[in-house]
């Protein structure tokens, strides 16, 4: 029989830990307009409802998303729906809130409890269910990161810790200091990953795989670049996020503008049109797949665009289809990596097949 669809409601724990969350989670960095794009109270409000009414439990802010509103609203939303109990509440910290001060930003402790302090203000609840360190800010020893963090759960003021955008090296050796002091483990790990950028894949997934973390993808659809919605005969000027940010000089976003990534595009929308759905569907279907992945973070501007991404789970991509897309999308092998392809461990193991069961 083949397998049933999963569905919002069906729960999945977050790495290994206690925390149970559902396959997609409600981004709100699109909660306000401060930043020139993204969704007014009105428009936030009905998101909120509808994914919650729809099964979801986990939400996703941070403290800088639009200038702090974004923690503002969801905090009223769920004040207003009083089932504080119901969400997952996961917000963020690292990135500097007073410019040329630079103790407001960065994992050191006087920022974290800083930044944590503000976030409970505006969430207007006691604790955060899930705390993520932002980003990598190259500079302050993990050991003061950990012990920060393990001190707040002791505390009851967050419940669980997970990384974003952190080099894998440096996850592991995080994880590892953590289970040999007996401090509160990694339990989640967010990054961005999509169709066109799988890079994570090389080490960050076998690391989550190997350390007990879930995977908590971002911008599954680049930033709208995989909704269909853009081509590149057209111009982007005026048209949303993608818009925008093609001004930016984020180098982040500026990878996004390469002939390989507009070919990515055209398979998406062909394999789209194959199995009738939206091209949006389809990229979300294919990465809350993907190996280690527990929740796919989603994120939109107005209601029918949430409606459409929740949708995602409610089919399988047939096999052929999805190898297209593997196959197309899948990253450069560069050194070392060559010395892990089937080829060269058949030197290793003298042409004999070895697993590990």
């Amino acid at each position: 029989m083949p397998d049933t669809p999963p569905r919002l409601q069906d729960y999945v724990l977050l790495g290994r830990s206690g925390l149970r969350v559902s396959r997609l989670c409600l981004g709100t960095m699109t909660f306000g307009t401060e930043w020139g794009w993204g969704s007014a109270e009105s428009a936030a409000r009905e998101m909120f409802d509808r994914y919650l009414d729809a099964g979801g439990n986990f939400v996703d802010t941070a403290d800088g998303y639009t200038g702090g509103s974004s923690e503002t609203l969801v905090g009223k939303f769920i004040r207003d729906r009083g089932n504080r109990n119901r969400v997952v509440l996961a917000t963020k910290f690292t990135f500097a809130a007073e410019p040329g001060n630079p103790n407001s930003g960065g994992n050191g402790r006087k920022n974290i409890h800083r930044a944590l302090e503000g976030s409970l203000r505006r969430l207007q609840t006691d604790y955060v269910d899930l705390y993520w360190l932002h980003a990598w800010d190259g500079l302050t020893p993990v050991e003061e990161v950990l012990s920060t963090l393990d001190a707040l759960v002791r505390a009851g003021k967050i419940r669980a810790v997970g990384f974003s955008d952190v080099p894998a090296w440096y996850l592991a050796r995080a994880q590892t200091i953590a289970e040999f002091r007996g401090w509160e483990p990694i339990c989640a790990l967010q990054l961005e990953y999509s169709l066109v950028e799988r890079n994570i894949e090389r080490e960050h997934v076998p690391a989550a795989l190997a350390l007990g973390m879930g995977i908590c993808p971002w911008s599954p659809l680049a930033s709208g670049m995989l909704s269909g919605k853009y081509r590149r005969d057209r111009s982007l000027e005026g048209q949303g996020r993608l818009g925008a940010i093609q001004q930016s000089a984020n180098p982040g976003f500026l990878k996004l503008f390469t002939e390989r990534n507009w070919q990515i595009v055209d398979a998406l929308v062909s394999v789209a049109k194959e199995v009738g759905r939206s091209p949006a569907q389809v990229a979300l279907a294919w990465v809350a797949r993907r190996p280690g992945v527990a929740s796919t973070i989603i994120g939109a501007t107005k209601p029918s665009q949430l409606d459409d991404n929740l949708a995602a789970l409610s089919f399988e991509l047939p096999e052929p289809l999805r190898k297209k897309l593997d196959e197309v999308t899948r990253p450069e092998t560069v050194h070392p990596y060559h010395f892990f392809e089937p080829e060269m461990q058949q030197m290793i193991t003298g042409g004999t097949q070895v697993s590990l069961r």
